[in-house]
């Protein structure tokens, strides 16, 4: 159900980091790392699993949106996610 604007002390704008200001442009990321860092955490950041679930909510649309920005490299095992990267 929808809340009243009111009930909440403070609505920062919905701004997201662009690709060029999130990612080395000579580095590729995983899904998760991403997550991490739109978060401003560190991609190798510890996190539990149920944080993380919440975190690629984030990520995985962000990617999306951003997906003409970024090129995208297949697993280099079955083991491994792939990777995205800033188009040169």
């Amino acid at each position: 159900m929808p809340v009243p604007k009111d009930e909440f002390d403070r609505l920062p704008p919905c701004d997201f980091y662009t690709p060029d200001e999130l990612l080395e442009s000579d580095h590729m990321y995983t899904v998760y790392e991403i997550a991490r860092l739109l978060q401003g955490l560190d991609p190798d950041a510890e996190i539990d699993r149920e944080t993380e679930d919440i975190l690629l909510d984030w990520a995985i649309p962000w990617i999306m949106t951003n997906a003409n920005d970024l090129v995208v490299a297949e697993p280099r095992t079955d083991e491994e996610p792939g990777y995205y990267g800033l188009k040169p």
